[in-house]
């Protein structure tokens, strides 16, 4: 029974945390066309992207999240999302250029001819640097006459201390130890909830932004819920068993009737 409680309470946290926050989708401009490699960090969650060749990226976010878009060359900006930018295709942000001013550089007239054999008389030498340098020369140090034994004295033995790492923490914790059968079935939980959050990202990442967006026509701030509509026949379990057409033919089939329903 407390496993079942606590498989809930984890699974509305996941669902509330996916409702809070979802994925924005944008791409990157300036005055030349797409930007590449833009850095995009979003302040709320701490969490930063880079956009693609194409000028595309994908954030976790929400309304009111403050954004920071940077590029190297290029004026850096911040912005605060809106709703408005979770129901668009494609979020568009541009960048203007920025022109940085070096410091003055003064050149100083070395007297120099161009031939070597003259120039090197011309060039102060540093003494102390030479000594140094051959004094740690050991380019010809005989390697071949060294024994193992030049500075090692047999009779001298490290110290070896004996002791039990865990009696320093006698009779701390011993009460809270998880069984291994109940710490098995735990990690097996947290597999199973991490598989269940990371599922609509991944799904996205390998069907593709045009398959449900331009071909299903999915609203963008409703991938999400069209998932959780589909859930119920089974598409995760398909997906976790690598059955990826059986998916696709699902969200193909359910895909009109959805649209009908939210038009409603």
């Amino acid at each position: 029974m407390k496993k079942a409680l606590l498989l809930l309470f984890l699974l509305s946290q996941i669902i509330y945390s996916q409702e809070e926050r979802k994925t924005l989708f944008g791409i990157v401009y300036d005055e030349d066309g797409v930007l590449e490699n833009a850095h995009i960090v979003n302040f709320s969650t701490q969490q930063a992207t880079f956009a693609n060749e194409k000028g595309e990226y994908r954030l976790f976010a929400k309304p009111t999240d403050s954004i920071r878009y940077s590029s190297i060359g290029h004026e850096t900006i911040y912005l605060k999302l809106t709703k408005k930018d979770f129901n668009t295709y494609r979020k568009i942000t541009t960048l203007k250029k920025q022109d940085y001013l070096l410091d003055e550089i003064q050149l100083i007239k070395n007297q120099l001819f161009g031939e070597l054999s003259m120039d090197l008389k011309k060039i102060k030498r540093d003494k102390k640097a030479e000594i140094a340098t051959s004094t740690t020369d050991f380019s010809n140090v005989n390697y071949t006459t060294y024994t193992a034994d030049d500075h090692i004295n047999k009779h001298v033995k490290p110290i070896v201390v004996r002791a039990d790492p865990t009696k320093e923490f006698e009779g701390m914790g011993t009460t809270n130890v998880i069984p291994f059968k109940e710490s098995a079935e735990l990690w097996k939980l947290r597999k199973e909830l991490a598989f269940k959050e990371n599922m609509p990202t991944k799904l996205l990442n390998e069907l593709g932004e045009d398959f449900f967006f331009s071909e299903l026509k999915i609203p963008v701030d409703k991938y999400y819920h069209f998932l959780e509509y589909c859930n119920p026949l089974g598409i995760e379990k398909l997906y976790q068993n690598r059955e990826v057409m059986k998916v696709i033919q699902i969200l193909r089939k359910e895909h009109e009737e959805y649209l009908r329903i939210i038009e409603k």
